[in-house]
């Protein structure tokens, strides 16, 4: 069975409270009745193991889960959710504490995952993210307990890759050990948010492959949770709307799980401390697709969230639009760009601007009334590179309908011009921002080429968007083979007279048949 979590078993929790408010599983009650059977408490009352460790709400659900499938506690999912809350409300981590590395929680397609040092990337991430290890807190003690459990559970460890050839579990008692224990020290847990977020929020955002976004965050408290709608309106006028339930977590850790009626999705945002929610929404059985989102209390300063489009050709007119609080005032063009009003309120506005074919180039500040951001819109004159990002990833084949789905990949074409050296991919390039593409795929070598890997390994859209073809056999393919391939992704984009190509690499390889919270 596959199985949705913590996400959707946190969502569910606060689904059954909705429908029966009367109910309300107690963790705190769970921990003292079912986890001390194992984990007896000490004279002073601390919990062994369990106060010897600070975690993501993804991590303590992975531990619960751990203790269910491996030692037989029988918790009611309800129990279970209660649980995975309580002790990430009182043995979390701050939002401070997850910087760097929220990216393996948020999802996100375009990241790099290293550790401090090779030792230490190459030690963890064999097996798992680095960051699974960074988001986590514990005692001298417990880390080389951490170290015993790995080579328990996993004997195998002894044959992989930099195992073989070296001391690895002399390596692993101390030069491992002692990074683990000075870098990642137990420390005081923080206390929970407790913030109320009921209200309307402004959003806004950018979603790769669908373009800039605004709308509203609305948020309803009910019980300890929150019924949840968010309203987006994209570039291209379309628009989205998504309702469900969400809850706030530790120290400001939001999740929710939202659906539109065709597609369900989940929020991985964070609680700054300026009061805003920041971070990353995605589809739940194709996390890959998703946006970036920041959203302010319609009550919050008055600010400026975004401009989109974020670039004006020299010689050029385009309609601009500003989202935030409190817009009033006349704007504050950038020299050498003239415009008007096309419509403005607090939360909105649109102008239509003009850049001189003389402007000065660059990103220029932009403003309404007293406010301002800087470098907020970038005046070019020509597109002299374009790059593919991400510039390498991969996509999974699945099953149509099946219990594996499909795992996409989506890029996007950047345009760059050379900047005052005149050379490409020098410090002074300015970037220029996401531009129309036209796309297609080629194989990537003479392997790719023999395998017609780009025939059978899938396609890709108008808006760059590659969907990989089925998992299983492909009688049509030398040895039966499936339909993994080895591709370059090419973008083409018009400038005027000229025509320009990037290339991304893209791997579109196999099924990923066990997928842990924190990969």
């Amino acid at each position: 069975m596959r199985r949705h979590f913590p996400f959707a078993l946190l969502s569910t929790c606060a689904a059954m409270a909705l429908a029966a408010p009367g109910f309300a599983a107690d963790g705190a009650a769970v921990v003292a009745d079912v986890c001390t059977s194992c984990h007896v408490p000490r004279a002073d009352g601390t919990l062994p193991r369990i106060d010897e460790g600070r975690r993501t709400p993804e991590a303590w659900d992975m531990t619960v889960v751990r203790m269910m499938r491996n030692h037989q506690v029988a918790l009611t999912e309800e129990e279970r959710v209660a649980v995975v809350r309580y002790l990430s409300d009182t043995r979390g981590l701050s939002v401070a504490e997850t910087e760097g590395y929220r990216y393996i929680l948020e999802r996100e397609p375009v990241a790099t995952d290293t550790g401090p040092n090779d030792l230490m990337t190459q030690t963890c991430g064999r097996c798992h993210s680095y960051s699974r290890v960074a988001l986590q807190r514990r005692t001298a003690e417990d880390w080389e307990k951490l170290l015993h459990f790995h080579l328990g559970q996993y004997p195998s460890l002894e044959y992989q890759a930099l195992a073989r050839d070296r001391d690895w579990w002399g390596i692993a008692q101390t030069e491992v050990l002692k990074t683990l224990t000075e870098s990642y020290v137990m420390g005081t847990a923080p206390a929970a948010a407790g913030a109320d977020l009921s209200g309307t929020w402004q959003v806004a955002g950018r979603q790769p492959g669908r373009g800039d976004y605004h709308g509203t965050l609305t948020l309803a408290a009910a019980g300890q949770d929150y019924t949840v709608t968010m309203a987006l309106t994209f570039a291209d006028a379309s628009t989205t709307t998504f309702t469900g339930t969400g809850l706030l977590l530790g120290a400001g850790e939001w999740r929710a799980t939202l659906s539109d009626g065709a597609t369900d999705i989940r929020q991985v945002f964070a609680l700054g401390g300026d009061g805003s929610l920041s971070g990353r929404w995605f589809e739940v059985d194709r996390d890959k697709i998703g946006g970036r989102l920041r959203a302010v209390k319609s009550d919050a300063a008055a600010q400026i969230l975004s401009v989109s489009p974020a670039h004006l050709k020299a010689g050029a007119t385009a309609e601009v639009t500003i989202t935030g609080l409190g817009l009033a005032g006349e704007p504050v063009l950038p020299a050498g760009v003239s415009g008007e009003v096309v419509s403005q309120d607090e939360t909105r506005v649109v102008l239509r601007l003009t850049a001189a074919a003389d402007a000065v180039i660059g990103a220029q500040d932009l403003g309404i009334g007293s406010l301002s951001l800087p470098g907020a819109l970038v005046v070019y004159d020509k597109i002299d590179r374009v790059a593919v990002v991400p510039e390498l990833t991969f996509s999974r084949i699945g099953d149509n309908g099946g219990p594996i789905p499909k795992v996409p990949a989506q890029f996007e074409a950047v345009g760059f011009a050379h900047g005052p050296d005149g050379q490409p991919e020098t410090a002074d390039d300015l970037r220029i921002g996401v531009v129309p593409a036209t796309w297609r795929t080629e194989d990537y070598d003479a392997a790719a080429v023999e395998m017609q890997d780009a025939k059978f390994a899938g396609q890709i859209d108008a808006n760059g968007l590659f969907e990989p073809g089925d998992a299983g056999p492909n009688p049509e393919r030398p040895m039966n083979t499936n339909n993994a391939g080895n591709l370059w992704v090419v973008a083409t984009v018009t400038d005027g007279a000229q025509v320009l190509e990037g290339k991304a690499h893209l791997y579109a390889t196999v099924q990923r048949f066990v997928d842990t919270p924190i990969r």
